[in-house]
């Protein structure tokens, strides 16, 4: 047995796994195709003390730590490590304030997102990011990544609403930053450091985030158009006079996968689908106006709804796209991001992609932000297709940058997409970034050689 292990025993009874058989579960995330070593051992941390001790012990022993939440990262920067530990964050799961007339939450990192915005609902408030995985990701995986959502072209991602973090450093100091006020120009902006780092600074332990009051209405429109062009200048001009709060896109793949999995009778011949949620006293105003915007770009049908239920019933098609996806074959979920007048061009160039190398793409994502994630379905047990998939996904990323885009809008880069940072971020400001992580992990234990 190795010292950091009889270390870690002995500082953590009953905290720690070393079967490998109980560490699988631990090994991986969502990100199939990325590589996952074999850890020395699992904390299942429960206490802040408990990461202390964790971090306190690898230190000493120069041993790699990788931080885990609920597991449902898309990029592999939660795989275990050969020879490292993974400290399992699930364990601190308390919602420890809501602070009604200040607006924040108090949460330690196992807190499942939907679990916070319910709690907040109880009190006439609610937590704006809305991933696709909120009923199962925590709020320190969210942070770690800066994940989006749904929601995010009008209130914004993670980072927006994070006031403040407490975290451990790699050598088991505790650090606070930022105070729960609207404003703070005190010193550097650590929090936003923090937030998207995927576990490669800091353990974060505990985080305060910003609420907002529950919209007192919601009204909600389905569009079917002939095609992903029609659809996108629906977008456009919609976003020229109005501000929904959703605007969710579905291609022809996908309006086909999910019909087979949910029997929800959308037009199986449309090119596309469009789903737009307005909020607030004018929302059922603001929803007719995309309606009739929708019609006067070339939609074939639509629908509009004030009814919340009807509408929430509407949205969770598009919650699960990528479930409807994953029943036609192995999936390589890519997640892109261009300007939302450059999206017609990108939408063109994932089809060409997919007729070149012989795979199927189904495309959803949220089109008032340019954020899309073309998924690639493949045979895995075909020959050659897991070498075509790949080759599509590298288009994909390519084309993304051509059209002065990013390799990732929310996901994060884990290992899944490093070896393509280098086209988008310059040598000198990929130093920079590593010079950073000296200064909060000078012995580089936190997550080595993953987001940057």
């Amino acid at each position: 047995m190795s010292s950091v292990v009889t270390a870690l025993l002995a500082a953590l009874p009953g905290r720690v796994l070393t079967d490998p058989d109980a560490m699988v579960g631990y090994r991986r995330d969502q990100c199939l195709l990325a590589d996952a070593g074999q850890p020395l051992a699992v904390v299942r941390a429960a206490s802040v003390d408990d990461v202390v001790t964790t971090l306190t012990v690898a230190s000493a022993h120069r041993t790699p730590v990788v931080t885990r939440g609920a597991g449902t990262g898309l990029a592999g920067a939660a795989n275990a490590l050969d020879g490292g530990i993974v400290l399992s964050l699930a364990g601190l799961n308390r919602i420890l304030d809501v602070d009604v007339p200040g607006r924040t939450a108090t949460v330690q990192p196992g807190v499942l997102n939907g679990d916070l915005d319910a709690r907040a609902r109880r009190h006439g408030l609610w937590y704006p990011p809305d991933p696709g995985s909120k009923a199962t990701s925590t709020i320190g995986g969210n942070v770690a990544t800066n994940a989006g959502g749904m929601c995010c072209a009008k209130y914004g991602v993670t980072a927006d609403h994070v006031a403040a973090l407490t975290a451990v450093l790699a050598d088991g100091r505790l650090i606070h930053t930022g105070p729960p006020t609207r404003k703070n120009v005190a010193g550097l902006d650590l929090t936003r450091l923090l937030v998207g780092s995927e576990g490669t600074l800091a353990v974060i332990t505990e985080a305060t985030v910003r609420l907002r009051p529950l919209s007192p209405a919601t009204a909600t429109v389905v569009a079917t158009f002939p095609s992903t062009q029609h659809a996108i200048d629906a977008v456009l001009e919609i976003g020229a006079v109005a501000d929904p709060a959703v605007v969710e896109l579905m291609d022809r793949t996908c309006i086909r996968a999910v019909n087979e999995l949910t029997r929800m009778g959308l037009d199986e011949t449309a090119g596309a689908l469009v789903l737009l949620q307005c909020d607030g006293p004018s929302a059922s105003h603001e929803a007719a106006t995309c309606a009739r915007l929708a019609e006067a770009t070339g939609a074939t049908e639509v629908l509009q709804t004030d009814d919340p239920d009807e509408g929430e019933q509407f949205m969770e098609a598009r919650r699960l796209a990528l479930t409807a996806l994953e029943r036609l074959g192995t999936t390589l979920l890519d997640d892109v991001a261009v300007q939302v007048h450059a999206l017609p061009r990108l939408i063109a160039s994932i089809a060409r992609s997919a007729t070149d190398h012989g795979v199927v793409i189904g495309t959803f994502g949220h089109a008032a932000d340019g954020n899309l994630h073309p998924t690639i379905v493949y045979d895995a047990t075909e020959p050659g297709a897991a070498d075509r998939a790949r080759a599509a996904f590298d288009e994909i990323l390519a084309a993304a940058l051509q059209l002065g885009g990013t390799i990732s809008g929310e996901h994060g880069i884990g290992v899944l997409k490093t070896a393509y940072l280098d086209a988008q971020v310059g040598a000198t400001e990929r130093d920079l970034m590593r010079r950073i992580k000296a200064a909060f992990d000078p012995t580089g234990i936190l997550n080595p050689g993953r987001a940057y």
